[in-house]
């Protein structure tokens, strides 16, 4: 069993996975979730600021929804968060799609099977026979 206190509250509880917060204070997030996905929905045009103040949330919450994909925005909202490798404003997730894409190149030549590559052809020089020495 294993056993932790949780970030939030403190008290103790039994760890299954995940963020080690308890089921209690867990509940509470996802309530604060949906109210930020709310919010959100009817103000569109809104930035990140603003809706940790209306929705009383910490902004580290609210990217941390945005980079597991939990809330996505549309292109022309203001809220956005760096690619972690580039630093490109994107709407959701942890990289743009050109590092997504570079990533996946990279991935995929790192794990491709090396081809043989084609026999060589020996060239026998213009007039080449077998000659014999006379002993």
């Amino acid at each position: 069993m294993n056993v932790k206190n949780c970030r939030k509250c403190g008290k103790i509880f039994n760890y299954i996975g995940g963020i080690p917060i308890c089921p209690n204070c867990k509940e509470e997030l996802e309530k604060k979730f949906e109210e930020v996905k709310e919010y959100v929905r009817n103000n569109p045009r809104s930035d990140i600021k603003t809706v940790s103040t209306e929705c009383e949330v910490e902004m580290g919450q609210i990217q941390q929804w945005i980079r597991e994909e939990r809330l996505v925005f549309a292109d022309d909202s203001p809220i956005g968060i760096p690619c972690e490798k580039c630093g490109a404003l994107i709407k959701s997730g942890r990289f743009c799609e050109n590092c997504k894409n570079e990533m996946t190149r990279g991935f995929n030549d790192a794990f491709r099977k090396p081809t043989a590559p084609p026999p060589v052809q020996k060239k026998e020089p213009a007039g080449s026979k077998m000659r014999f020495l006379d002993r």
